[in-house]
């Protein structure tokens, strides 16, 4: 039905989330529409982005440097470590403004089920790095769900012993729910009225 050219643009958008035929379609005819120096300028940005960002070395977030801002940032609160399950969730915690510690990135959450194992979620550069930098709070900052409490209770197993305050945050976020669609308040709220892991 549509040339060559256009149904491989069209396939190629369907491998974003949430994109599927009909938007995939929207989004093609949208940049045929465009000037051509306004779609060069995508085009590069892409392939910059891709080329560019990498993990941080000490946090596994994203970054285009060695280092990523937060941890070469002097002010930030270095007794405090948060972990999230994917580099996403950092972003969504600064946005809010409410944390000034830490991060360090894990690659997924624990699921057996699904054959994930703590091996392969970088746990051993966690922990490696916990017991160097002696931090006084780790907060696990998982989504509510079978493999955020898997994590966090294997996390808590493999700390035991060591003198540090270990937290998750607090309810109130739905069970199974994205970090990206619980709004602000209520992802705020249950970073301050974090709990004690038992």
């Amino acid at each position: 039905m549509y040339p060559n050219s256009l149904k491989e643009l069209i396939d190629s958008l369907k491998y974003l989330p949430g994109v599927g035929e009909k938007t995939a379609e929207r989004y093609a005819f949208s940049l045929i529409n465009q000037d051509e120096e306004k779609v060069e300028v995508l085009s590069e940005a892409i392939l910059k982005a891709k080329k560019d960002i990498k993990r941080c070395s000490i946090c596994n977030g994203l970054t285009d440097k060695d280092k990523c801002d937060i941890c070469t940032d002097k002010s930030r609160d270095n007794n405090v470590l948060c972990v999230v399950e994917d580099p996403k969730s950092v972003f969504i915690f600064e946005k809010l403004g409410a944390f000034k510690g830490l991060y360090h990135v894990l690659s997924g959450l624990i699921s057996p089920l699904d054959g994930v194992s703590p091996n392969d979620i970088g746990l051993d550069k966690l922990i490696e790095r916990i017991r160097k930098e002696k931090y006084k709070e780790i907060i696990l900052a998982f989504k509510p769900s079978i493999e955020g409490e898997t994590t966090s209770l294997y996390i808590k197993r493999v700390l035991d012993g060591l003198d540090i305050n270990i937290t998750k945050i607090a309810s109130g976020i739905p069970m199974g729910a994205d970090m990206e669609y619980i709004d602000t308040i209520t992802l705020e709220r249950a970073l301050k009225d974090r709990k004690t892991v038992e």
